[in-house]
């Protein structure tokens, strides 16, 4: 039982981290100026997506592949 409550734990904070990856990037909005010179008035980055890739989120996916396999092996005990 103990595998697969650290399989659900790996799971979860390999999620968290993809989610968080792109986030911790810096603000969306009021940092960044446009081609005019003026800011941006929406919270679209200029670049969308910069943070979901497998090179920035190889630790989240790695996580998640843990937990994969320690929920797979704590079933099949």
């Amino acid at each position: 039982m103990t595998l697969i409550w650290l399989g659900v734990l790996l799971v979860f904070g390999g999620v968290l981290q993809m989610a968080y990856q792109p986030i911790w990037r810096g603000r969306l909005s009021g940092g960044r100026r446009l081609r005019s010179g003026r800011p941006s008035d929406s919270l679209e980055p200029e670049r969308p997506a910069t943070g979901f890739g497998i090179k920035s989120n190889w630790p989240g996916l790695s996580l998640v592949a843990l937990g994969a396999a320690s929920l797979l092996a704590g079933a099949a005990i």
